[in-house]
């Protein structure tokens, strides 16, 4: 088993769902990363960037706050709010990642480093 299956879903629909190699999430405690063959375990989410790492590429979620679920074979991320940061055209991507700044900048009573946050997502850019 060298793979996971990843879910990311928001309330207005799928945001990923694909096989990956790993993934790393920004969980409340901090930052961790998934392997496939993980202890099952629950998370809450905090504002963060997911790191998705599938076989040829790396992808990128911007997200608000959400919960994981982690079994030994599959991840299921719920969110209330995420933005892709690494999909579609060159254009998009721009607005995608104003578009993730505005949703970081969105929460209150975080405890992470909002500026941490926004400089991860400009390294997408």
């Amino acid at each position: 088993m060298d793979t996971l299956k990843l879910s990311i879903v928001a309330p207005n629909g799928q945001i990923f769902s694909d096989e990956v190699k790993s993934v790393t999430l920004p969980g409340k405690e901090g930052e961790f990363g998934v392997l496939p063959g993980h202890a099952s375990l629950v998370s809450s989410l905090t504002v963060g960037v997911i790191i998705i790492e599938k076989a040829e590429s790396t992808e990128a979620v911007a997200i608000n706050w959400g919960h994981v679920k982690v079994g030994e074979s599959s991840v299921d991320v719920l969110v209330d709010g995420a933005v892709a940061l690494t999909s579609g055209a060159d254009s998009e991507i721009a607005k995608n990642i104003d578009a993730a700044k505005d949703l970081v900048n969105s929460v209150k009573d975080a405890n992470v480093s909002l500026a941490a946050v926004e400089a991860k997502i400009n390294s997408f850019a």
